[in-house]
C-alpha cells in the first residue's frame, strides 16, 4: 500500500497550475466513467468506486485557490506565513486566539486523516474469463511489443508508472519471477503509463534510467497515448493482468504483487493450459 498526497492521487506535482489539475481530473474521472465498472467483478467495482471518491475529495481542494493554499500549509509544500507576536494579550484576544488554534489543529487533522489514510482498503485480486485485447507498443528498449507474439505462454501484463510507490515496491519480485520462470512458459510484460509520465515532466529517457536502478530485464511496454490503459480498463496503480497461453485474462489483481502471487497464479495456469479453472 501507499500514501498519496492530493497531487499524486491526480498524477501531477505540487507545482502544476489549474489547467494541469483540471486535465488530469478529466483524465482520471474518465478511467472510472460508469460504463466501464459495469462488467468488473464485486470486489474491483468497490476498488474503483472507492478510488474515484478519494479522487473527488481530492480535486475539491485543488480546484479552490483558498482550500488548496490552506492543503499546502498542512503538507509543508508552502510555508505558512508567521503571525506577529503580541505583548500582554488580553482576555478575549487569548480566547480568540485559542479558539482561532483549535480550529486550525482539526482542519490539519482532517486533512491529515484523509491523506494519510491507505490509498485502497485493500488488494484485490478477482477472477474473470475474457479476451485480453491485443496491442502493438514500442518497446523501451526499442522495437515494438505485440502481445500475440506471446501466445503460448503464461502472461503477466503490469500496468505501472514511475511516481507509484507500490509499483517501486513490486519491481523486484516481478524481476524474480523473471528470472526463474521465463524458460517455463512465463513472459512479464510491464506496460508504462508514458502519456501520464508526460503530464509530469518525465521523458522515455527518464523511465528508462528508473528502471536500470531496478535492474529490470523484463519487456517494457510503452503505452504513450493511453490507449492501451483505456483497453484494458486499468484503475489505480499498479494493476496486474494474468493472461492464459491461449489470450484469456484469468485474473485481475489490484495492488502490490508479491513473488508468491505470481508464482501460484503461474503455476496454475500452466498446469491448465487456458481451461477456465473453478
Amino acid at each position: 500500500m501507499t500514501r498519496q498526497n492530493y497531487y499524486s492521487l491526480l498524477g501531477v506535482t505540487p507545482e502544476a497550475d489549474q489547467t494541469d489539475i483540471d486535465a488530469a481530473y478529466e483524465q482520471q474521472r474518465q478511467r472510472y466513467a460508469p460504463e466501464r465498472l459495469g462488467d468488473l467483478a464485486d470486489d474491483l467495482r468497490a476498488v474503483a468506486q472507492e478510488r474515484l471518491a478519494e479522487i473527488e475529495r481530492a480535486y475539491a481542494v485543488l480546484r479552490d485557490p483558498e482550500r488548496r493554499r490552506q492543503y499546502d500549509i498542512s503538507q509543508g509544500f508552502i510555508p505558512s506565513t508567521p503571525r506577529p507576536v503580541r505583548r500582554e494579550p488580553g482576555r478575549r484576544e487569548l480566547l480568540s486566539a485559542f479558539a482561532f488554534a483549535f480550529a486550525a489543529v482539526a482542519i490539519v487533522v482532517a486533512v491529515w486523516m484523509f491523506t494519510n489514510r491507505e490509498t485502497l482498503s485493500g488488494q484485490a485480486m478477482g477472477e474473470v474469463n475474457r479476451p485480453a485485447p491485443s496491442f502493438t507498443a514500442p518497446a523501451l528498449r526499442g522495437g515494438t511489443i505485440d502481445l500475440t507474439q506471446y501466445r503460448g505462454n503464461v502472461v503477466v501484463l503490469n500496468f505501472w508508472g514511475t511516481w507509484c510507490e507500490p509499483c517501486k515496491r513490486e519491481l523486484p519480485a516481478l524481476q524474480r519471477a523473471y528470472d526463474e520462470f521465463a524458460g517455463q512458459g512465463l513472459m512479464i510484460i510491464g506496460v508504462n503509463l508514458t502519456d501520464d509520465e508526460r503530464v509530469q515532466g518525465r521523458t522515455v529517457e527518464d523511465v528508462a534510467t528508473f528502471l536500470n536502478q531496478y535492474n529490470v530485464t523484463y519487456p517494457i511496454a510503452l503505452d504513450v497515448d493511453g490507449t492501451i490503459t483505456e483497453a484494458y480498463r486499468v484503475f489505480p496503480l499498479p494493476t496486474s493482468f494474468f493472461i492464459t497461453p491461449d489470450g484469456q485474462i484469468r485474473y485481475v489483481h489490484i495492488g502490490e504483487l508479491t513473488f508468491d502471487d505470481i508464482a501460484v497464479r503461474f503455476t496454475e495456469l500452466r498446469a491448465s493450459g487456458g481451461s477456465q479453472s473453478r
